[in-house]
């Protein structure tokens, strides 16, 4: 029975805490917006004025992260996050289907998503997508090497706290967007569950092989999080498009943003 109910609210997001919407701005179809770990929506601070003028735009942040709710008893998992995302867009009573795009740790949230809930989208993207899967499972000894090792990186990240938080610092001071990386006292429980719940274990790929609408993946050849070669596996899907953004990083960049916005039309 406790199955059934936590099957019911992942589906529903029933009981699903409600996630803070961070902006809602323009007319015309919609578009939802959601971020990535230790971020909030200004990731997109340099999207949505490309979208304003022909979208709506509705920027959401993450469970645990922005000023969305942290509750003492998340595991943030990739289903809590779902379903806190489902009971978000649950109460905004949308009538037409509209286009879910994730950053990051949610291209990974939105892709679970769209597998779930397939009649509710017109498209989806995925920027920067950190797809990495079961080093058992990839065939590619090179990838299987390099993926193996950023999940080693993960690991000790989350084992490591004080040296994991004094880099993000130094990190957020050289980044052009200011608050786009943050770990902190107050998201760090977030942060390393997330971290080991949704990225270093995902289920990305069977997720999008269950998408009935077109996916655009965006990513930019400097991008540090995706492990040279783990894209291959999504690359040969008939309804996924590859857009490959030469000279950006994991950061949502003018250059990168022009061609996001172009891919959500």
């Amino acid at each position: 029975m406790r199955w059934l109910a936590e099957r019911t609210r992942d589906l529903f997001g029933w009981g699903a805490p409600i996630l803070h919407i961070a902006g809602d701005v323009g007319d015309g179809p919609v578009v939802i917006l959601v971020h990535g770990i230790a971020s909030s929506s200004v990731t997109f601070q340099n999207l949505v004025p490309m979208l304003e003028p022909s979208h709506r735009v509705i920027s959401i942040d993450i469970l645990g992260f922005g000023r969305s709710p942290a509750p003492e008893d998340a595991t943030y998992s990739l289903e809590e996050h779902v379903a806190s995302l489902h009971a978000t867009i649950r109460s905004l009573r949308l009538r037409e289907p509209f286009v879910l795009v994730g950053h990051s740790l949610g291209s990974l949230i939105v892709a679970r998503y769209a597998a779930q809930h397939p009649s509710q989208l017109s498209k989806l993207v995925l920027v920067g997508p950190p797809i990495y899967g079961t080093p058992d499972a990839i065939g590619d000894r090179r990838v299987r090497s390099r993926v193996s090792a950023y999940l080693r990186a993960y690991e000790f990240l989350r084992a490591n706290k004080d040296f994991t938080m004094v880099n993000a610092r130094i990190l957020a001071r050289l980044l052009p967007i200011k608050g786009v990386f943050e770990i902190t006292e107050k998201n760090w429980d977030p942060f390393v569950k997330s971290l080991e719940n949704c990225i270093e274990h995902q289920t990305v790929v069977s997720d999008l092989a269950r998408v009935r609408a077109p996916i655009e993946v965006i990513y930019g050849t400097l991008d540090a999080f995706i492990a040279p070669g783990s894209l291959a596996v999504i690359e040969t899907m008939r309804h996924v498009f590859m857009h490959r953004v030469e000279a950006n990083d994991h950061i949502i960049r003018k250059r990168l943003a022009r061609v996001v916005a172009a891919a959500i039309g």
